[in-house]
């Protein structure tokens, strides 16, 4: 059996310790700089699935009859719906109802799988299948840190969560908005952004959705990083493209779609479900709004484009219906996650779902229980994309430092557990059991020699050393680990070498935009 986590990219020159071998060569390993990214996962274990038959179909059935008899809104965009009135649908002002077994015939042409270049080969990643690739958080307009608390993001705290996101081992792709730097105008931080994205990391990256320009410039911009000719053939961006539930497809996000899907450039087409209030109190209720949308949805940017690649999304959380809060890692946003992953694999589509997610104000407890929760229950769901893997804090508010680097670690576990059973020879550890025999131990038998430094996943930031120590150590908790975490990895970083004149061209590109028009801060 292969090992996912053991297909290692490592372009960076790596410092080497100091020592002739044993205690210091080990010493020396473990302090050195290591600028590695796992490979994305491929899962050995399987699916849970909590539908049967009968429940996909009644799903299916169901949501053809919200297409067919509700209809879906596309506001303030004619072009959309005379493709769609082109396509055989209804067309009655702004409301477009789409014939039963229509939407499925469109997305036939929607690829199963993709590859998602890096400008580091060796750090491509395929989004589909059996595979899950980790993104960071997306989309919080502030960020929190252990010694500057809670405030709006800026540029300069963007830079250290890409920075943050290339240096961490168990993330493959660099991810959008990590967190919205509120310094820089709104119609100019989208360059400053990419930037960041295409010059401090050579991991994956997404693009910019806020508005149909932005994704143009996106896409220029790309091609300046990669050549014209090979974007042109190539998926090297993937965006992630909300719909305004319930049933509604604004102009902005679908005339971004539009840019990217003309361009074949993927796009996430996600449902942005709160129970209770944008989708039914049910699972069933809101399993099948959410096919709806995504069925119309990805249809669309087949209108658009056949062959375009898409992701069905799923955000989904439920609300305190005392504050009317979102409320994560819960049971029901568990059941709407598995069921969503069967409609997604049923349609024939890769998924994005599930992230690190949490209400809580701080990196606590609350954090670590929600987190775990909706971590594990995005492995199990069969998710391809999962966004928000690191750093989400307070209900999506809020980037925090201290979490994005525990989250990242944690993020390790998921490529252990995503292995499944060794049943190799050496899996099966028969010689070890011969060798030791009844009453014996373990610890120094061949076997064990051989194995012991990849036998267990260990994480590069919990504390497991006895009471004394720790307490000697300054008795610190989680937080405080990952604040010096923090701290060392931006130390360490080692930026990823770009050629001279791409960095020129896409310095100029962003010279000249931003020239060409005033700043806006509304």
């Amino acid at each position: 059996m292969v090992d996912p986590a053991a297909e290692t990219a490592q372009p960076a020159p790596q410092r080497r310790g100091r020592g002739a071998g044993g205690g210091a060569a080990r010493r020396a390993a473990r302090s050195a700089v290591s600028i590695e990214t796992a490979r994305y996962i491929t899962r050995n274990v399987p699916n849970l699935e909590v539908l049967n038959a009968e429940a996909m179909e009644i799903i299916e059935t169901n949501a053809e009859t919200v297409l067919a008899e509700i209809g879906v809104n596309f506001v303030d965009n004619p072009a959309a719906l005379e493709r769609w009135r082109d396509a055989g649908a209804e067309i009655e002002g702004e409301r477009v109802r789409i014939p039963r077994g229509l939407a499925r015939k469109l997305i036939a042409t929607a690829p199963g799988s993709f590859t998602q270049h890096a400008r580091n080969p060796a750090r491509n990643v395929e989004i589909g299948g059996r595979n899950l690739v980790l993104a960071p958080v997306y989309g919080p307009p502030f960020v929190r840190s252990a010694d500057g608390g809670r405030r709006y993001a800026t540029m300069e705290d963007f830079r250290n969560f890409v920075k943050l996101g290339y240096m961490s081992k168990w993330l493959h792709h660099s991810g959008g908005t990590v967190c919205e730097p509120t310094d820089i105008a709104v119609n100019k931080r989208h360059l400053d952004m990419l930037q960041a994205h295409m010059t401090l990391s050579d991991k994956p990256f997404m693009g910019s959705v806020t508005e149909p320009s932005r994704a143009a410039d996106s896409v220029e911009m790309a091609k300046l990083l990669f050549g014209a000719e090979f974007v042109d053939t190539n998926t090297v961006m993937t965006s992630l493209i909300n719909i305004n539930s319930p049933l509604t497809f604004d102009s902005v996000m679908m005339g971004a779609l539009e840019i990217y899907a003309q361009a074949n450039q993927a796009c996430i087409i996600s449902p942005f479900i709160v129970g209770g209030a944008m989708a039914p109190t049910t699972v069933a209720g809101t399993l099948t709004q959410v096919m709806a949308e995504v069925l119309a949805g990805v249809a669309y940017s087949q209108l658009v484009r056949p062959g375009a690649p898409v992701i069905m999304g799923a955000f989904v959380t439920s609300i305190d219906m005392n504050s009317g809060a979102p409320t994560f890692g819960t049971p029901e946003a568990a059941l709407i996650t598995y069921g969503a992953g069967q409609i997604a694999r049923r349609l024939g589509l890769p998924y994005r779902s599930g992230g690190a997610f949490c209400g809580s104000k701080l990196p606590d407890a609350q954090a670590g229980y929600e987190s775990a929760n909706s971590l594990n229950m995005a492995l199990l769901a069969g998710v391809n994309f999962m966004l928000h893997s690191c750093g989400w804090l307070e209900g999506g508010l809020v980037a925090s430092f201290e979490k994005f680097v525990i989250d990242a670690d944690q993020l390790g576990a998921l490529h252990q557990i995503a292995k499944g059973v060794d049943m190799s020879e050496n899996g099966q550890a028969m010689d070890a059991l011969r060798e030791v025999g009844p009453g014996g131990h373990f610890l120094g038998c061949a076997h064990t020699q051989a194995n012991f430094k990849d036998a267990f996943w260990r994480s590069d930031l919990l504390d497991y050393k006895p009471f004394e120590t720790w307490d000697e150590d300054g008795a610190r908790d989680t937080q405080t680990l990952a604040s010096v975490r923090v701290a060392k990895l931006l130390a360490d970083y080692q930026q990823p070498a770009l050629d001279p004149a791409i960095n020129e061209a896409i310095q100029a590109y962003i010279d000249q935009r931003k020239a060409a028009e005033p700043d806006a801060f509304g």
